[in-house]
């Protein structure tokens, strides 16, 4: 599975593989219970983890490098329920987020879905990274 394909459905909680896409929607797979279900775009609006982007005191970062930071960190994940708990651990994780801008209920989010990441074993990779990598291949 791929970081590319992941994706999160408004109205529903969790991350999502997108299976295929149709002119109405999409066919998507749970990353935690394996279900297949269709995904009305009438109702439901879809983001894929590539394009969230995250608040910090500088530039805007890509959610995956909010990941990788949690990745290479040594601090445990904290209880999902506990906010401040929560804030303490970005705060050392990465000290540059916009605590200010991005709310507790985007930590937890991040918290959870890179749980499900690290058990699910995607490896935390853009797809333009992968581009890029097969240009450098390619001129060496």
């Amino acid at each position: 599975m791929e970081y590319s394909k992941l994706i999160s459905v408004s109205g529903f909680s969790g991350l999502f593989e997108l299976v295929s896409s149709k002119n109405d929607g999409a066919v998507v797979r749970s990353l935690e219970d394996g279900s297949t279900k269709f995904v009305s775009s009438r109702v439901h609006n879809f983001s894929h983890l590539e394009s969230i982007e995250v608040y910090t005191i500088r530039e805007n970062v890509n959610l995956i490098e909010v990941f990788k930071a949690m990745n290479e960190s040594k601090e445990a994940l904290p209880d999902e329920k506990d906010n401040k708990a929560i804030k303490k651990y970005f705060e050392k994780v990465y000290a540059d987020m916009d605590f200010e801008r991005v709310y507790d209920s985007d930590r937890k989010k991040m918290i959870k879905w890179f749980a499900v990441l690290k058990s699910k074993n995607i490896e935390l990779k853009l797809s333009e990274e992968e581009v890029n990598d097969d240009a450098e291949n390619t001129e060496a």
